[in-house]
């Protein structure tokens, strides 16, 4: 792998790029082994790689827009990661297909026997209806494209030094504030239709909240792993330091937190409502083996990196990071998979090797993209008016 140390452009990107394209054909090849053998498990599965991956786009579209809102100047050295993840936001519009195919295994309202005979259904079917959550779906998209086109648009003229730097700057703050809100809305709902809608009896207000919490973290988690491997390339290895880890460590230790908070104020406050058709999706997952995931999310998503984070040390290491990032990403696909499968899988865990091949499947073709799109734009915003102070950032 190298740079040009003018551009910031990767002259050699490496092979990165083309296994993890391998491996996700490879994977979406077996996918559809898994499909044939077993539809009512591949989309259960498809739908937990499905989220993971796009939560993490999505946690880069969030970062994007917090950044220019607030004008951040340690994190202007590493914006563009979080912003190549936010580009491949539209394309996972086709990974989003297998899911409209197994509606009908995923999803109980479809069942147009089910919601005859039931009241509860029959009283959200203006909402849960085939062709409405087609119609959601394709405006959740929308509006990610429109946003992540016009900012990665705006960063790419700041690149070429198009027009003033406050010019520039102004229109990303002119795009991310609705955006903001935009983003908010969006996700909430596409988390209501896509988990929450499994269980159509079950809801929660929070749960919108509480998958950001986990998609922003592993987004953080996911960047986290792509700067140490430039590192350990000897890519960016002055541009960005230790402080820069430092602070990106504090972001993934506050929302450890933040998801702990969030998990466990959903937990109480339907523990202290004792209403049946709330605390029945948590009985649900504290029935059979499916106790032993609930208390792995407890100590693995929330204790152990607490105390592990909290100290200065560990936020400056690069190998701490390294093995923590990885932990947390894994962390979030048990939590996805936590969610998804006990409406599959009632009484207890079933493991299937289809979970692993959608991952990769999905996975592969997604860091893929990442990589292209990290090689084909300078690795840093070159005309950021304050990338100089950025390099010199130190953690007070």
């Amino acid at each position: 792998m190298k740079i040009d140390s003018q551009t910031y452009r990767l002259t050699d990107p490496g092979k990165g790029g083309t296994i993890a394209l391998v491996a996700g054909i490879a994977g979406l090849i077996l996918s559809g082994v898994g499909y044939v053998t077993n539809a009512e498990q591949f989309f259960h599965s498809w739908l937990v790689a499905f989220v993971f991956w796009t939560t993490i786009a999505l946690g880069g579209l969030c970062f994007t827009m917090i950044h220019h809102l607030t004008g951040a100047n340690w994190s202007v050295v590493i914006r563009r990661l979080p912003e190549n993840l936010m580009v491949i936001l539209p394309f996972m519009i086709v990974f989003v297909i297998p899911v409209l195919f197994g509606m009908h295994d995923l999803f109980h309202w479809t069942h147009a026997e089910a919601v005859e005979n039931d009241a509860l259904l029959q009283s959200k079917q203006g909402y849960l209806n085939v062709p409405f959550f087609m119609i959601r779906l394709a405006g959740y998209f929308v509006v990610w494209f429109v946003l992540s086109r016009l900012l990665f648009g705006l960063t790419r003229r700041q690149d070429n030094g198009d027009g003033t730097h406050d010019g520039i700057i102004k229109k990303m703050r002119v795009v991310s504030a609705p955006g903001m809100f935009l983003f908010a809305i969006t996700l909430t709902f596409a988390s209501f239709d896509w988990l929450m809608s499994l269980d159509p009896h079950w809801y929660s207000t929070i749960f919108g909240v509480y998958i950001f919490s986990g998609g922003f973290l592993a987004m953080l988690c996911f960047v986290t792993l792509a700067i140490l491997a430039l590192h350990k390339n000897g890519v960016l290895v002055k541009e960005i330091t230790k402080e820069h880890y430092h602070d990106l460590a504090k972001l993934i230790f506050a929302f450890t937190v933040f998801w702990g908070y969030m998990a466990f104020s959903q937990y109480f406050l339907i523990w202290y409502g004792n209403i049946p058709e709330e605390t029945v999706w948590f009985l649900h997952r504290w029935d059979g083996t499916w106790k032993t995931v609930s208390l792995i999310l407890v100590f693995g998503h929330f204790v152990i990196p607490f105390f592990l984070l909290f100290p200065r040390a560990p936020k400056r290491s690069a190998n701490w990071l390294r093995g923590l990032a990885i932990w947390l990403l894994l962390m979030h696909w048990a939590d996805l998979y936590w969610i998804v499968m006990p409406t599959l899988h009632k009484h207890g865990v079933h493991l299937s090797w289809i979970d692993p091949v959608t991952m990769i499947g999905i996975g592969g073709v997604f860091v893929w993209f990442f990589w292209n799109r990290t090689a084909a734009v300078p690795l840093i915003p070159t005309n950021d008016p304050g990338l100089a102070s950025s390099m010199k950032f130190v953690n007070s």
